[in-house]
């Protein structure tokens, strides 16, 4: 049987060897991507990969851009931009559906959330909608002026959190001429509701404890963050929901990284528990690919977004068989689905 040498960091005494074990791996690769069959070096006549660097005001934001096989910069590609899961970073989803979408032909680019992962901002983890949804304007920014280019032929790419992002950011930004998420994660929702509307009755009180948070912020005080508690196994298997079961499995073992964080500011619920991705979805006027987890228990927020999306001409809700949300981000099968289904629909529409 083959061992499973990632384990989540628990709570215990004395070193975290198996922890230790999960973040040397990204130390294998010389990008620290995470992802299976990921590029280990630059080849000529083979994907290239390019890590940058741009600001966003002051905060410097760290992304990798993807180049086709074979790439002139005297010529015009069709390129995507691709924003990643909440507490995600580049090397890991978003990375992956990079770099596949650059062997079809695309320039893809995908970077660190300002506050997050390698980019620049303090306090850390900082997470607020108005900052991801500036993000991925900043992307459009940068990519636009890339070499080889098509800036006629931006398409938007955004996983979990980072598709309800998109969703919001392709309302205003015309740029984008077709826009696909995968898995989408309606962050402010869930951050107010609780998943799958479990946390209805502590709103008021969680709203509060981010007012307080926000004040001990501003007179100087520790910075108090949600989503830092560290589970052993046995509490995980016991959670109720496939999405944070998987999500523990898929962020703390088999895709570590260690800029990859669940924790955010308290604060941010200040902005996160007023916000809601799937509203003004008829601002929406660019054809619209939805793709879920046909067994996805976050599905619901696709289909939500998805039947909101009244004026754009051009919809489909792709559903990929026998996934979770999880799954989706990494299994072979599922991701191959995900991907022919992109390039089709990147095809028709850039």
């Amino acid at each position: 049987m083959k061992k499973i040498i990632f384990l989540l960091t628990v709570i215990t005494s004395g070193i975290d060897v198996d922890n230790l074990k999960a973040q040397n791996t990204y130390k294998q690769n010389p990008f620290t991507l995470v992802y299976e069959g990921a590029i280990t070096k630059n080849e000529i006549g083979k994907v290239n990969i390019h890590p940058v660097t741009y600001k966003i005001k002051e905060i410097t934001i760290v992304a990798n851009v993807y180049t086709p096989a074979n790439f002139d910069s005297s010529k015009k590609y069709p390129t995507i931009v691709i924003a990643h899961p909440n507490g995600g970073i580049k090397e890991q989803v978003s990375g992956l559906y990079a770099q596949r979408l650059a062997e079809q032909g695309y320039i893809t680019i995908t970077a660190d959330a300002a506050y997050q992962g390698g980019s620049g901002g303090e306090p850390r983890n900082v997470d607020k909608p108005a900052n991801r949804i500036e993000d991925i304007h900043a992307m459009a920014d940068f990519i636009s002026q890339y070499n080889g280019v098509d800036t006629s032929k931006l398409g938007l790419l955004g996983i979990c959190g980072g598709g309800g992002y998109s969703l919001k950011a392709a309302q205003s930004d015309k740029r984008f001429k077709a826009i696909a998420t995968l898995s989408m994660f309606n962050s402010g929702v869930v951050r107010r509701n609780g998943f799958m509307n479990s946390q209805f009755s502590t709103i008021q009180e969680r709203l509060k404890q981010a007012s307080d948070a926000r004040a001990q912020e501003a007179a100087g005080g520790k910075i108090m963050y949600v989503g830092d508690t560290q589970l052993t196994d046995k509490q995980i298997a016991a959670l109720p929901f496939d999405l944070y079961r998987e999500g523990f499995e898929y962020y703390g073992k088999t895709h570590a990284h260690p800029n990859s964080t669940f924790k955010y500011t308290k604060s941010s619920l200040m902005d996160l528990m007023t916000f809601d991705a799937s509203t003004n979805m008829d601002l929406i006027n660019q054809p619209l690919l939805m793709m879920a987890g046909s067994k996805a228990d976050s599905f619901y927020m696709t289909d939500d977004a998805f039947n909101k999306a009244t004026n754009t001409k051009t919809k489909e809700l792709f559903l990929i068989d026998g996934a979770t949300h999880i799954q989706t981000y990494w299994k072979p099968e599922y991701v191959s689905q995900a991907v022919n289904k992109l390039v089709n629909f990147y095809q028709i529409n850039l």
